[in-house]
């Protein structure tokens, strides 16, 4: 793979806007192109397959898809995901990472390829919502889902307990089956999953009552997880192995989980940042004094310098959020949101008359100036 990612677009050859058949299509020309059985001229055809499994991994994926057109390659990564083709040395094992061995999927799209075998389980989705103050911390959530799990009463083998698996005649135990045939390209092996066994190699003699043989069952799960400190609303956590079970032998698929952080009215986050709104009286703005701000670490005091003037800010350094998977602090800004009284009674009238006078025609203004200038005209 190369350092720099290359656009997931770009490698498959479709526009952004494709639909999914239109990028299912565009891999699985790639697929065909790329086949070690029919492109033994380029070395370099295992290296790019897998980078176009990567990109079809991600834009089949709907919330994958998401992330990628929102946050680039770094949401990706900052979400937890890992490309399911790092890792696998052949072509036919990274398809298999991808749909299963002995998934229908695999034969119906390549014709051709990987080995038979239980079929690997699916991912799972979730999400869970945290407060700003957990970003802060961060929080352990407990997240619920339907999954496929081992059916416990057989110990997933797919035989009620106590009676024989005997080995399949159909494929003599191998759980595939294959086809030899020719083209202008060389010799295609077809391969596929058994009939009979789905791929496993085995038949229970008795199928569980609990789960029909299957080995598996769907019920609620549940899994505890910890959120970081710094998450941003969107991302995801990737949890290896905690997805649907795989048949016997196979390995259970992932769980995503998007965080989604619940706003909160008393701050605005700008990254590690957070900006909130303090209203200052008139006359504090103009003598100075404090005022109290909300902050994730409590109630505190800010003070106000004499003349402030309505939109200026006070900066608490500190007191903003930590990046994700770090600790130093963004900062808090408090924007200054002085306000007039808007009734006066009689002696307060008086009062702000008196200061008018002594203030003078500028009203105090601290640069004698007027605010706006108009500008000189520049000839052309």
């Amino acid at each position: 793979m190369p350092t720099v990612k290359r656009d997931y677009y770009e490698v498959l050859g479709v526009e952004r806007g494709s639909a999914d058949a239109e990028i299912k299509k565009a891999f699985r020309r790639l697929a065909r192109e790329l086949h070690p059985d029919v492109n033994r001229h380029d070395p370099e055809a295992e290296e790019k397959f897998k980078e176009a499994a990567e990109a079809y991994e991600v834009l089949s994926d709907p919330e994958r898809r998401h992330t990628y057109d929102t946050f680039g390659h770094d949401g990706l990564r900052s979400g937890g995901w890992a490309p399911r083709a790092e890792g696998f040395g052949s072509f036919e094992d990274v398809l298999s990472a991808l749909f299963g061995r002995g998934d229908p999927m695999f034969n119906d799209m390549f014709g051709f390829g990987g080995r038979a075998g239980p079929a690997a389980g699916g991912d799972v989705a979730a999400q869970v919502e945290v407060t700003l103050a957990e970003v802060l911390t961060g929080a352990s959530r407990e997240v619920a889902f339907e999954g496929v799990s081992r059916c416990e009463h057989c110990n997933g083998n797919g035989a009620e307990p106590g009676t024989p698996i005997r080995t399949c005649e159909t494929c003599g135990g191998v759980g595939e089956v294959r086809e030899v045939s020719r083209t202008v390209f060389g010799q295609l092996v077809r391969s596929g999953a058994c009939p009979t066994c789905g791929g496993q190699g085995k038949v229970p003699e008795t199928p569980c009552a609990e789960c029909d043989g299957e080995g598996r069952v769907v019920r609620t799960r549940t899994w505890q997880l910890d959120v970081p400190p710094g998450i941003e609303s969107g991302q995801r956590i990737r949890v290896g192995g905690a997805g649907h079970a795989g048949q016997s032998g196979a390995p259970a698929g992932d769980l995503y989980v998007q965080v989604v952080v619940a706003e909160d009215e008393r701050f605005e986050r700008h990254g590690q940042d957070l900006v909130t709104v303090a209203e200052v009286p008139a006359t504090r703005a103009m003598l100075g004094g404090t005022v109290s701000v909300a902050t994730l670490d409590g109630e505190r005091d800010v003070e106000v310098p004499a003349g402030s003037q309505h939109g200026e800010q006070v900066l608490l350094k500190g007191l903003g959020l930590p990046p994700l998977n770090g600790t130093r602090r963004g900062d808090q800004r408090v924007v200054l949101d002085v306000f007039v009284p808007g009734r006066l009674n009689k002696e307060q009238r008086e009062l702000a008359r008196e200061l008018d006078e002594a203030l003078g025609p500028e009203g105090g203004r601290r640069d004698g100036r007027p605010r706006f200038r108009r500008r000189p005209h520049r000839g052309r």
